[in-house]
């Protein structure tokens, strides 16, 4: 039954990806704002919903040291596995505000996280956690990065002409296709997280382990079925701009809303990951620079990194 239902998942998430990016591209159209920026706010927000209902639920319940690790787990998957399949199947291009601004935003996002965290070192605090003051520091750069998109969708909306959209195609029904796509997404997510982990402790796998792989990749299926149906349609901003904001919101909303709710304690293996992360953000970054893409070659480079991540967590573990 678990299989089933985990084939009903995939099917779902990838029938519902593409009415997603669909609508959210027509929206992008017909409110003449570039696809970059829906793929920054609305696409990357709606699929790191997992993330944040995980996270959120967790410091809900006071149990959210598991928020860290969902978030830097998360966005590892990101950056090698979801950028490295969307660019071996298509080319995914980037623009230069991407370069020189957005992706800047996501080192700048790692590296804060980094010091925050690390109070020991700099505080000279006996443990190490992210308190409230932390989470809204973090909140704090959230709203700057929102105010810089909201600048950049009025100047693109006022100065940069972008193709119209279909006439019989209304707002109100790409609105209501991209909502069901969402949703539909997160559904999917779900059961294939949840069929997908029966059937690993069926086969003797423990929960942690579990935790570690099926979960935190299960997290981010949304964003890597996502980017791959845009790259697939040629839409590579949406792709990459999925990529980008959902690493931003990860970091700065959910990690944000999560300490602002209950203190996470940062056990030390996970600056482990904290660092595999940002060192992952630059290589990410250097591939994007190069001639303004991440090519095939570079997306197989990535796959390669992120098989040799699991093989160290499992080992690690």
């Amino acid at each position: 039954m678990s299989f089933l239902l985990l084939i009903i998942g995939f099917i779902v998430l990838i029938k519902c990806a593409d009415f997603f990016v669909s609508g959210t591209s027509s929206i992008a159209k017909s409110l003449k704002i570039p696809t970059i920026v829906i793929g920054l706010t609305i696409v990357a927000f709606g699929t790191s919903a997992p993330e944040a209902a995980v996270s959120v639920t967790a410091a809900l319940s006071g149990n959210n040291d598991i928020a860290i690790a969902n978030v830097v787990g998360s966005n590892i998957f990101n950056l090698l596995a979801v950028v490295g399949i969307a660019s071996i199947i298509r080319p995914v291009k980037v623009q230069k505000t991407t370069i020189l601004k957005e992706f800047p935003f996501i080192l700048l996002s790692s590296l804060v996280l980094l010091i925050l965290s690390h109070d020991v070192r700099f505080q000279g605090y006996s443990e190490n956690e992210l308190t409230k003051s932390d989470g809204l520091m973090l909140l704090a750069l959230f709203s700057i990065f929102m105010y810089y998109l909201l600048e950049m969708a009025i100047t693109s909306k006022e100065e940069m002409k972008v193709e119209q959209g279909d006439s019989k195609s209304s707002i109100l029904k790409s609105v209501l296709i991209s909502l069901i796509g969402i949703i539909g997404i997160i559904l999917g997510g779900n059961l294939v997280v949840k069929s997908a982990t029966n059937i690993a402790l069926a086969f003797g796998m423990s929960e942690n382990l579990v935790g570690l792989t099926i979960v935190a990749v299960g997290t981010s299926l949304p964003e890597l079925v996502t980017s791959v149906v845009a790259a697939k349609k040629g839409e590579s901003d949406i792709a990459m701009g999925n990529i980008v904001g959902s690493n931003i919101f990860n970091i700065l909303f959910v990690l944000g809303i999560s300490a602002f709710i209950n203190p996470i304690a940062v056990h030390p293996v996970v600056f482990i990951d904290m660092f595999i992360m940002f060192i992952i953000s630059i290589i990410t970054y250097i591939f994007a620079t190069t001639k303004k893409e991440v090519n095939k070659i570079e997306g197989i480079i990535l796959g390669l990194i992120y098989i040799g991540y699991m093989v160290f967590i499992i080992i690690r573990r």
